[in-house]
């Protein structure tokens, strides 16, 4: 049997409610493991957007979007329909054009996924060579929200 990944508890800095409808759910009425994904991105989306990172802007304005460079998670327990679930995120690291974050998906203080996503930031604006998804520096503006975040 595998190893379990052990991703430390967080205490999150940021969480957002997730209420598990059937479109969730597999013929059990568990929860979808690939829909955690989607449970982190949204709390991700919803973090950056309290920091003041418009993401629609960024991209419109500078050529910069966020993706996802690498994933790994931990199933502890399963949700399911109708749960109230929290999806929380705490910042682990910060570097040159990558966002390193501890991620997990509780339900009453349980944790039922808990996983480590890296993101980049990615140029995708420009002609020629430019123009290819090439990882960029975060931008000075955000850096410094990410910066002081507790």
């Amino acid at each position: 049997m595998p190893a379990m990944l052990n991703f430390p508890l967080i205490a999150p800095m940021f969480s957002i409610p997730i209420r598990i409808y059937y479109e969730d759910t597999d013929a059990g009425g568990v929860v979808y493991y690939a829909n955690y994904l989607k449970f982190f991105e949204r709390c991700r989306t919803e973090w950056a957007r309290s920091l003041g990172c418009d993401q629609a802007s960024l991209l419109r304005d500078e050529g910069i979007v966020f993706v996802v460079r690498s994933v790994m998670l931990d199933y502890l327990a399963p949700g399911r329909l109708d749960d109230l679930l929290v999806a929380s995120l705490a910042l682990e690291k910060i570097g040159r054009a990558r966002i390193d974050l501890l991620q997990s998906v509780s339900r009453n203080d349980t944790p039922l996924v808990t996983g480590r996503v890296s993101i980049v930031t990615v140029r995708t604006t420009g002609e020629g060579e430019a123009a290819r998804m090439s990882a960029t520096p975060i931008p000075d503006s955000l850096r410094q929200k990410l910066e002081t975040c507790p």
